[in-house]
């Protein structure tokens, strides 16, 4: 299969959900560059609010992209990131897989309130898939994708 999933996860708590951490969490990039010479394989890029945003990249096979991808018949359908029981919102009713053909590109974007154990705190997490079946040039996600899947959800 050549496929490039570049998942990009943002995690923050209470402290950037207002004023100057909001701006700062908000302005963290959904989508970058990807390393040249990639046809099959997950870009792995996280930000957490205690790096200040920073992103740390790297690239793995895809044995595990958050998501599930097949192929069939020359087209790529992706079904919808897996979530976990220990997020809010809950979500009933979620988006059909999509399908792609080869040069295509889709972003899925899903957030989740995750509640600390014993009461404690607060976090939350924004995950972006972008999916190409490729081929894909590294600046593939920096443009309009095919399919935008917006998932997010207040997370109060």
């Amino acid at each position: 299969m050549r496929v490039v999933v570049q998942r990009v996860r943002t995690s923050w708590t209470k402290a950037s959900r207002g004023s100057t951490g909001a701006t700062v969490r908000n302005a963290a990039p959904i989508a970058f560059s990807l390393p040249t010479g990639l046809t099959s394989a997950l870009h792995d890029v996280s930000m957490q609010e205690s790096d200040s945003f920073v992103p740390h990249m790297s690239v793995r096979d895809l044995s595990d992209p958050g998501l599930v991808l097949k192929e069939s018949d020359g087209l790529l359908r992706v079904h919808r990131p897996e979530t976990t029981i220990f997020s809010m919102p809950q979500r009933n009713r979620r988006p059909p897989a999509l399908r792609l053909t080869p040069g295509q590109w889709l972003q899925w974007q899903i957030n989740y309130r995750f509640v600390g154990t014993w009461g404690g705190p607060w976090s939350y997490r924004l995950d972006t898939f972008n999916v190409a079946y490729c081929p894909a040039s590294p600046e593939v996600f920096l443009g309009t994708p095919v399919h935008h899947v917006d998932e997010r959800a207040p997370l109060r």
